[in-house]
C-alpha cells in the first residue's frame, strides 16, 4: 500500500448492528426462567470473545460443572429469529470508504453462520473485501489474530489499519495486532486501560469519518 493509504477493519455486534444488549437480555432470560442467578458481569466479560473464550469466562463465574452449552444453544436458536437495527451512520462511513477506494474488512468473534445471515439481510456483505468470523481462527480476541488475518486479507500492513471496535477485548486485539484501535463505545466505556490502548474514542461512526480523512492525507 501506498503511504498515504489505509484499510479499516469493523467489528460487527456493537459496532455495525446494535445486538449486545439482546444478547444479553436473552441471557438474562433463560438464566432467571431456570432459577439461576444472573450474573451480567460474565456476559460483558465475553463481548468481544469468540465462542470457546465465552464458555471459559462463564465457567470462570458459574463453576466447571456449569452447563453452558444448552443456553449458549437455545440463545443462538432465538438470536437466530431476530433482526437487528443497523448502528447510525453504518450506511454513511461505508459508502464514504467505497467511494474513496479504502479496502473494508469485517473481523468478528461471531461465528460465520450468524455473521453472514446478519449480512445479508441487512445488505452489507457487498461493503466487505473480506471476512472474518470466530470460527475461521484459533485465537479469540484479544489475541491479535483475527486482526492480522483480515489484514492479509486485504494485502495491508498492521500499520496501515484502522480498527473499529466497541469492546475492551476488541481494542486490545487491535492494539496487540500494531493496529491503530478506534473505539465507538457502545455497552462498555473506555476505563483508563482502554483509553490508554485506543488511539482515539469517538462518539459514533459519522465521527470516525472525518478521522481516517486526516489519516489518509
Amino acid at each position: 500500500m501506498k503511504a498515504h493509504e489505509i484499510a479499516v477493519i469493523f467489528d460487527m455486534d456493537g459496532v455495525i448492528f446494535d445486538s449486545e444488549q439482546a444478547y444479553i437480555d436473552i441471557y438474562r432470560e433463560l438464566l432467571t426462567r431456570d432459577g439461576i442467578t444472573f450474573i451480567e458481569q460474565a456476559c460483558i466479560d465475553a463481548i468481544g470473545a469468540n465462542w470457546l473464550r465465552t464458555r471459559e469466562i462463564w465457567h470462570e463465574y458459574y463453576g466447571d460443572a456449569f452447563d453452558f452449552e444448552p443456553y449458549h444453544a437455545e440463545a443462538r436458536a432465538i438470536l437466530t429469529k431476530k433482526s437487528f437495527p443497523l448502528k447510525p451512520y453504518v450506511h454513511e462511513i461505508f459508502d464514504h470508504l467505497k467511494a474513496q477506494e479504502v479496502p473494508i474488512a469485517l473481523a468478528s468473534s461471531t461465528r460465520e453462520e450468524s455473521v453472514m445471515r446478519m449480512l445479508s439481510e441487512a445488505d452489507l456483505v457487498k461493503y466487505f473485501d473480506a471476512i472474518i468470523c470466530g470460527d475461521m481462527v484459533s485465537h479469540s480476541k484479544p489475541h491479535p489474530e483475527i486482526f492480522l488475518t483480515a489484514a492479509e486479507r486485504l494485502s495491508a500492513a498492521p500499520a496501515d489499519c484502522y480498527v473499529i471496535e466497541d469492546s475492551y477485548n476488541g481494542i486490545r486485539c487491535a492494539h496487540n495486532a500494531g493496529m491503530h484501535p478506534i473505539m465507538v463505545p457502545d455497552i462498555l466505556h473506555p476505563d483508563d486501560e482502554i483509553r490508554g490502548l485506543a488511539e482515539v474514542v469517538l462518539p459514533n461512526l459519522h465521527e470516525v469519518i472525518p478521522y481516517l480523512e486526516k489519516a489518509m492525507r
